[in-house]
């Protein structure tokens, strides 16, 4: 049965999700050989130069939406990188996935307020509601008996999620004009111009391109093939065919792919508050959206009308 392109963009959300789920343990043991802004350089820069022959002809942005283009780039990838990287090397790997997890509830609010989609009614509690448990977790480091920097990383992460709400809401706007992987270029472009400077500031006081280790070049082929190339033009081509808030939905897959793979190589697991957090989290999407069982995922099973 050919699948619809609704169906289609089910299926590209599922994979970009699960591939973005599976990066933090990565990346955090690679952090641990290698500068935050030195990775993120090389990781873009080097999906910039990938993708750059399939877009030779698809990179005409009209001056208009040069700014757009450019805020795409900045809030998505230096502000949503950049803190996502510096708050890994603070933070276990899996407090970033579970508090990205409550972006649907902010990403349906920024659609209504910037792109004019129907808000729901529930939406305010469920937003409080997702809000105490994202607030759990970010603050449980200051229950512990030991002092750690847990705290400030559980921030990172937030921020870092606020970033990448920007990015999915101009990226809407942006791809109802230009080619997805056009403008997947542009923005890794952005991104990587942006992080050079700080790179080269990394490597006047320590060479990292000389000590990089196997984990470091495994998160390096991850986080540029899957996680930059692959899995941000599925996005941006799934955000053509369905409505930004329902896109956020999926981003709820990302947990269960980073606690597979954080256990086995970090150790990590989750507490009690990791759990009550999380019970939170996705009861105030549930109250927002009361579709957690009536998810997206359901076009799949049946026919959908094709977009």
């Amino acid at each position: 049965m050919k699948l619809t392109k609704t169906q289609l963009a089910v299926l590209a959300l599922i994979t970009a999700n699960t591939i973005w789920g599976i990066g933090p343990p990565i990346y955090k043991l690679a952090l641990q050989n290698i500068g935050t802004f030195t990775f993120a350089f090389i990781r873009f820069a080097l999906a910039t130069i990938m993708i750059f022959p399939f877009v030779k002809g698809k990179l005409k942005v009209e001056k208009g939406d040069m700014a757009e283009v450019f805020l795409a780039g900045f809030f998505g990838i230096v502000v949503n990188i950049s803190f996502f990287l510096l708050g890994l090397k603070l933070a276990p790997s899996i407090n970033s996935s579970i508090i990205t997890c409550a972006a649907p509830i902010f990403l349906i609010l920024g659609s209504f307020l910037f792109l004019g989609e129907k808000l729901k009614k529930r939406l305010i509690i469920g937003t409080f509601v997702g809000l105490f448990g994202i607030l759990l977790i970010i603050f449980e480091p200051i229950f512990s008996s030991q002092p750690n920097l847990d705290f400030i990383g559980n921030l990172f992460f937030f921020i870092s999620m606020m970033g990448a709400l920007a990015h999915t809401i101009i990226g809407r706007e942006l791809v109802k004009k230009y080619d997805p992987l056009g403008i997947t270029f542009w923005t890794f472009l952005i991104s990587s111009l942006c992080f050079l400077p700080m790179a080269v500031n990394e490597n006047l006081t320590h060479n990292y391109l000389s000590t990089m280790n196997i984990p470091v070049l495994i998160a390096i082929f991850w986080g540029a093939i899957f996680s930059s190339t692959i899995a941000y033009f599925l996005l941006f081509w799934a955000l053509k065919y369905m409505p930004a808030a329902s896109t956020g939905v999926f981003i709820y897959l990302d947990p269960i792919a980073t606690i597979l793979v954080a256990y086995p190589l970090l150790g990590e697991k989750p507490d009690a508050f990791y759990l009550i957090g999380s019970l939170f989290v996705f009861l105030g999407i549930y109250i927002a959206e009361r579709r957690i069982h009536y998810h997206p995922i359901h076009l799949l099973r049946k026919g959908a009308v094709e977009s």
